[in-house]
């Protein structure tokens, strides 16, 4: 009824953000595995309908999608499981095909910042979460109208970024009180992303603030040096800049 509407300005609009929040409010609130069947299937549809909303402009609706669904992929029942790691694997499709079938960049970002703000507010990362990225690897390799492009090797990439993000920040949370050990460690997850500018910035900001509170304020200096280093090369590429 109101398509039109929630189409303005390539779907960033205060209606679209309020039919958005109506949805995420399903999953925010407790159901059955029953209801959230039904929420998962609505989900499919409406990003079908506005993939513009996700994969265009702000990326706020994109990064609290990929928020929600993780923590369902983390759920007790394994039916839920399933259906959420589909919808994830469904939203990734999707962004792969509205930017010609060339990358995930957006989801992939955004499902990376999720997995990290999850590991702090619900635990994520045991056996359950460990299966459905399988379950999501399954679908990748499973798609035979992706197998001749990059998607199902973009999908493993994602997944096995995530379990590196799982894994360094439990080795962390193991050495939180041996500094020089966790800056190697957030050293190490930042080289990891070399080719993603925008989570290699958080890890060298973190990598400072730990020397700073250490009173290595050279090693916290050269980390800010990098970064602006990082940004200069955003910039000069955007032509925003010259740097000779």
């Amino acid at each position: 009824t109101f398509q039109r509407q929630l189409q303005q300005s390539d779907c960033q609009n205060v209606l679209m953000k309020k039919v958005f929040d109506t949805h995420m409010l399903f999953l925010q609130i407790n159901q059955s595995a029953a209801a959230l069947k039904h929420v998962f299937a609505a989900l499919r549809l409406f990003v079908g309908k506005f993939p513009s909303a996700f994969f265009q402009g702000q990326a706020d609706l994109c990064g609290s999608l990929c928020y929600e669904i993780l923590k369902c992929c983390n759920h007790r029942s394994r039916s839920t499981q399933t259906e959420a790691s589909a919808l994830l694997y469904f939203f990734m499709r999707k962004n792969f095909e509205f930017n010609k079938q060339k990358s995930i960049v957006r989801s992939h970002l955004q499902l990376i910042k999720a997995v990290s703000q999850l590991i702090a507010d619900a635990g994520i990362g045991g056996s359950r979460f460990q299966h459905s990225l399988a379950i999501i690897n399954n679908f990748a390799n499973g798609d035979k109208q992706m197998k001749n492009l990059n998607f199902p090797a973009e999908v493993k990439d994602l997944t096995k970024r995530i379990r590196t993000v799982l894994m360094a920040t439990a080795q962390m949370k193991e050495h939180e009180k041996d500094p020089e050990m966790l800056v190697d460690l957030q050293y190490s997850l930042a080289n990891s992303y070399a080719s993603t500018p925008e989570l290699r910035r958080t890890w060298l900001e973190s990598m400072a603030k730990i020397h700073a509170r250490n009173g290595d304020l050279s090693e916290a200096a050269m980390c800010y040096i990098h970064i602006a280093a990082l940004i200069a090369e955003y910039l000069k590429r955007k032509g925003k800049i010259n740097i000779f």
